[in-house]
């Protein structure tokens, strides 16, 4: 069983057959697919999956905290399962590949105290931007 669907059975989910094939599609490291690819990956696995039931499925585990919700630059949103274990994202400015990425150190750390106008400061997001090698390769 996947860590993803494993997790949702502890929450006592109900695991429906579309919400099963919704949390197996986005099941795996580095994954961050847009909500169409979830949508045409769990169609291959269940036929009679709507549109509307990917998104509604992707909706209710990102609010219940099991999917993040990865937004860059006007692309598609993408939805990243690793919402468990503290990491950062490496995207390509050319393509939009998306890398989990995980640093050492307190990425709060390096702000400091006069920096952050009185915030008492609960979550840190960075985005690593760049090309990868697919896209270096190319230009």
């Amino acid at each position: 069983m996947s860590d993803l669907l494993e997790r949702l059975r502890e929450r006592g989910w109900r695991l429906t057959a579309q919400r099963r094939v919704v949390a197996e599609v986005l099941d795996g490291d580095h994954v961050h697919l847009t909500a169409d690819e979830v949508h045409a990956r769990a169609a291959r696995r269940l036929p009679e999956i709507s549109r509307a039931t990917v998104y509604n499925t992707l909706g209710e585990m990102v609010s219940i905290g099991e999917v993040i919700e990865v937004a860059t630059d006007g692309r598609a949103k993408r939805y990243d399962p690793n919402a468990h274990r503290a990491h950062q994202h490496l995207v390509c400015a050319g393509c939009g590949t998306i890398r989990d990425v995980h640093p050492t150190g307190d990425p709060l750390a390096a702000l400091p105290d006069t920096e952050r106008f009185g915030f008492a400061v609960s979550a840190v997001e960075v985005t690593y931007r760049g090309l990868c090698p697919d896209c270096r390769s190319a230009g």
